[in-house]
């Protein structure tokens, strides 16, 4: 990595049904992430009338984005190919076959324009995130929560890229709970952004309903929301007039996983004396989490610093893989085009 200029990372992320593509720079004296460019193709309408994603759909709707989006992503930032200095690419977790998509485009781009190739994990990703243009200073050791609609992980770093799971789900992922809710009640998809409207119109008013708050006071920071998710048929099946009332069903059952989640986040955040609480994934653009866990670190905690990506990094989207590549970058963890192989575990590396 040359020293005396900016690396230029060209970034892709397919892991599910968004074809992302991002161009970063990066200072490799400062760290200073600078994002030029951060393309997004959604295909939210596609999968919508499914009520999920379908992954067969997903590839192939990525073999038809992936490369339209990475050259407006270049274009967009006014950087040829021959000024990049690598091409980053999420090898998992996801879905296999939008991995595969995304390995394959950034494999034949990296043999094309001769570029070495830098391999990130999604939910490295996510962490990420909270380094691009952060509001307060990253301290070590630091306590993560990555919430998403596959993902609910409690994470420690100790310093950048060393990061090991202290806690996850053992069923159903956050966002996979606000999506089986909607459901539920008809609402539509995705569940997350509709419950939380639903939620804020109900407002800070009391609700006669009580959702349980899964392992709350478990001793460990796992997570469980399938409990949480059947608790709520069974109000809904017992309740006659529960159409009327959709508002305070979300409302209630959307501060039960806030409730957990904060808890969760707090008792690591203590025991392991961490100095930053960060929160990163889809569901971490949710406003009533976001306001909720920054008041509680500032109230529940003393001189640990709160950080959360901007909404344009919450989702999925890659100038957050390209982040995480930075760091990569810098200790050298390149690999030729041959190398590469998507893995759809969860393990950290």
């Amino acid at each position: 990595m040359n020293k005396h200029k900016n690396a230029i990372i060209l970034a892709i992320e397919s892991s599910c049904d968004e074809s992302a593509a991002s161009i970063v720079t990066a200072d490799p004296k400062t760290g200073r992430l600078q994002v030029l460019s951060n393309i997004i193709s959604s295909q939210i309408a596609i999968h919508k009338k499914y009520g999920g994603v379908v992954p067969e759909i997903a590839a192939r709707e990525h073999v038809l984005n992936l490369l339209p989006v990475i050259n407006e992503a270049l274009i967009k930032a006014r950087i040829a190919p021959k000024d990049l200095t690598a091409i980053a690419v999420t090898k998992g977790p996801g879905l296999i076959t939008s991995l595969i998509a995304g390995a394959e485009t950034a494999r034949a781009l990296a043999f094309a324009w001769k570029k070495p190739l830098i391999e990130v994990n999604h939910i490295a990703g996510h962490i990420y995130a909270n380094f691009i243009n952060p509001v307060t200073p990253i301290k070590f050791p630091a306590v993560i929560l990555t919430i998403s609609g596959g993902h609910t992980i409690l994470l420690i770093m100790k310093k950048s890229g060393k990061i090991k799971i202290i806690g996850e789900t053992r069923d159903d992922a956050a966002g996979e709970a606000y999506d089986k809710a909607s459901k539920m009640m008809g609402l539509g998809y995705p569940g997350g952004p509709i419950v939380s409207e639903l939620a804020a119109e109900y407002g800070k008013k009391l609700t006669n309903l009580k959702l349980p708050r899964p392992m709350l006071n478990s001793p460990d920071f796992d997570f469980s929301f399938s409990g949480l998710k059947t608790a709520l048929l069974y109000e809904l099946k017992k309740d006659p007039n529960w159409k009327n009332r959709i508002p305070e069903y979300c409302s209630d059952y959307q501060q039960a996983i806030i409730d957990v989640l904060i808890h969760k986040t707090l008792k690591a955040a203590l025991k392991f004396k961490t100095k930053t609480v960060m929160i990163s994934g889809g569901v971490s653009a949710n406003n009533e989490l976001r306001a909720q866990m920054a008041k509680a670190v500032k109230t529940k905690t003393k001189n640990i610093n709160f950080l959360i990506p901007a909404k344009d990094y919450t989702t999925d989207n890659a100038a957050m893989i390209a982040a995480a590549a930075f760091y990569k970058l810098k200790k050298n963890k390149l690999i030729d085009f041959k190398k590469l192989r998507v893995n759809a575990s969860l393990e950290l590396k």
